[in-house]
């Protein structure tokens, strides 16, 4: 199947096809399931500017909307990542007087609470509504809106211009990148710069970790698949920097042409990915390969666990266990119940399967035999936080890069 680059407009040609899925966030009550949106979940390559893409386009209002259940806070992780962001801009970009900055896709706060506590003025545009509450009872200065063209120039007006316009796990999530880069055209002040850290395609393939693919996320970022976006608008990438965080990312800083000079960051890694072929249709046909095999080796094993009458439950109803829960068919058969601490998301059901959603409490009452680790990209986190499981005999089984019992 082919169809027209998000970007710049050529032939995208698609390469792996995940099948039909629900929207990752939508966890229904069981009186709501025949409201369910489905889509068909499928990823192709411009082979003109290299940009990885969904081949369907889920309406964003399906999405991030009042009742969006994901908070940053969540994890204990990611509070310190925030933080630490939130210290280096106020240390560098932001402390300079006059400072002002602008998130895409705040959610509750978590970094620009500590920006605002530094008297740093601010503004996080966030559309949906219960997690921009959330950022204004932390005392941050809240937009519930979308960061595009006419909210920028909107802001602008009223502020001035942007030392930052910074976002995480958010501009992967939005497909008219014309719109905001035109809104970043219009807000960032001569000298400033904009920064995103998003899941990087490299980390993706390397570690077949093709969860990460589901409506939310609808670019897969490459440092050549973003210079290339970036200079369609007079923009330039000048630094990156990897991340462990999400499983793997990359955070792409962009300046206007002229006002900074590339890092030697940026080289290293577009080498890096020269060097590894990582735009090659084989190297994404082999991916998806890698993909089919993980899907039969985890099914599998699940089945055979069951049928030697082992206990299964999961471990973190995340967005990306939507994909993996659908594409392999993994329904109350094979895992009884996913445990998460999101509010959220307990007493209802995962989309498109029908787990039911329960409290962490419910992990150890009792124990299961085996647990699918749903939230593996917090692995470290969660295995630290229930050792009871491990003691009582319990194991987990992880599925990236490779399925396995740990």
């Amino acid at each position: 199947m082919t169809t027209t680059c998000k970007v710049c407009g050529n032939d995208v040609t698609e390469f792996l096809d995940l099948g039909r899925q629900p929207l990752s966030d939508a966890f229904l009550l069981a009186e709501e399931l025949d409201q369910e949106f489905f889509y068909r979940l499928a990823v192709g390559h411009c082979r003109s500017c290299t940009m990885v893409q969904l081949v369907e386009e889920v309406p964003r209002e399906r999405m991030f909307h009042q009742d969006y259940p994901y908070y940053s806070s969540g994890s204990t992780t990611m509070r310190a990542h925030f933080e630490q962001t939130a210290q280096d801009f106020l240390q560098t970009e932001l402390a300079k007087p006059g400072a002002f900055a602008v998130e895409i896709g705040c959610n509750d706060g978590v970094m620009l609470k500590t920006i605002g506590k530094a008297g740093v003025r601010h503004l996080g545009f966030e559309p949906s509504g219960r997690v921009a509450d959330v950022a204004r009872s932390h005392g941050v200065d809240v937009r519930t809106d979308f960061f595009e063209e006419a909210t920028a120039i909107d802001v602008r007006a009223q502020h001035g211009p942007a030392s930052v316009i910074y976002a995480a796990n958010t501009i992967c999530h939005i497909p008219y990148l014309d719109s905001i880069f035109r809104g970043v055209d219009a807000l960032l002040a001569d000298d400033g710069v904009f920064v995103f850290e998003d899941p990087y395609l490299g980390d993706i393939v390397r570690k077949v970790s093709f969860d990460q693919i589901y409506d939310e996320h609808f670019f897969f970022f490459t440092a050549r698949s973003v210079r290339a976006a970036a200079r369609r608008f007079g923009f330039e990438l000048v630094d990156v920097r990897r991340l462990p965080v999400h499983g793997g990312e990359v955070r792409y800083t962009i300046a206007r042409a002229g006002a900074r000079e590339p890092s030697p960051a940026v080289g290293a890694l577009l080498a890096e990915e020269a060097a590894g072929e990582l735009a090659a249709e084989h190297t994404l046909r082999q991916f998806a390969a890698n993909v089919t095999a993980v899907r039969d080796d985890l099914v599998n094993l699940l089945r055979s666990l069951r049928a030697e009458g082992h206990r299964i439950a999961g471990y973190g109803a995340t967005a990306k266990s939507a994909t993996i829960t659908n594409f392999c068919g993994i329904d109350t058969g094979l895992v009884s119940h996913v445990c998460d601490s999101t509010p959220a998301k307990q007493g209802r059901l995962t989309p498109g399967k029908h787990i039911p959603v329960k409290p962490p409490e419910a992990f150890s009452d009792p124990y299961p035999d085996y647990a699918v680790l749903f939230a593996w990209n917090h692995a470290e986190e969660i295995i630290a936080k229930e050792q009871g499981f491990r003691a009582a005999g319990g194991r987990w089984i992880v599925y990236v890069p490779t399925v396995r019992i740990v």
